[in-house]
């Protein structure tokens, strides 16, 4: 069988367990590693927040994690067009992202190109929306 190439997308701020836990996973699936990190840009116009650490920064943190491979940029929430780029043939994602909108649009895109969704559990207790609100009462 040929190499298996995985994708994953987000901000990755304030890098945590739960980010490891589902590059970690991913990377088990896969053969290749492939992570669209969100640009400072994109997270400010859906977010509307800048993110704690630049992107360069989280560039950085990504790209020397073991279980990563290749950091590219998300200036845009659209998968399809990362996918005709990188014919990836898995997708990781929290199941934090599962019931959304965008994921939603894009199920049956990748189930007619045979790209599997794998889902998994979201880390409850450690999130970077609740690391910022902690720093943010600092």
């Amino acid at each position: 069988m040929s190499k298996v190439i995985g994708y994953t997308a987000g901000v990755y701020d304030l890098f945590h367990i739960g980010h490891l836990n589902v590059l970690k996973k991913a990377k088990k699936e896969c053969d290749y590693l492939i992570v669209a990190l969100t640009t400072d840009e994109l997270c400010v116009k859906n977010k509307g927040k800048t993110p704690i650490v630049p992107y360069i920064e989280r560039y950085e943190i990504l790209l020397s994690n073991k279980y990563v491979d290749e950091v590219i940029p998300q200036n845009e929430l659209n998968k399809v067009e990362d996918w005709k780029k990188h014919k990836f043939h898995k997708i990781f994602a929290g199941s934090d992202k599962k019931l959304t909108k965008e994921y939603k649009d894009f199920t049956d895109f990748f189930n007619k190109e045979k790209v599997e969704i794998v889902y998994f559990d979201y880390t409850e207790h450690t999130s970077s929306t609740f690391l910022r609100s902690v720093l943010e009462k600092i």
